[in-house]
């Protein structure tokens, strides 16, 4: 997975839910793309985020701090095989 590849959904300066309703619309937006990041600084989003992606039946990969600023990598959902 090469870092500069993923999609960033950019919801720094907004308060919760904005980075889970953003991070959702992206994940509909591009159904191509496995993994994304987010940007928040809302703490929240380190609560609320793990537990959209499981209700979505995805994973958080990875949750880093730059000071104020969460970098929160995500794998969607994969999808069902019949």
């Amino acid at each position: 997975m090469s870092e500069t590849a993923l999609p960033v959904v950019d919801a720094r300066g907004h308060r919760c839910p904005v980075p889970s309703l953003r991070l959702r619309k992206a994940l509909t937006a591009l159904p191509g793309e496995k993994h994304f990041v987010l940007l928040a600084t809302d703490p929240m989003a380190r609560i609320d985020v793990p537990f959209l992606m499981a209700e979505l039946g995805g994973r958080v990969l990875e949750i880093t701090a730059d000071g104020d600023v969460l970098r929160i990598t995500v794998e969607r959902p994969v999808a069902p095989t019949d």
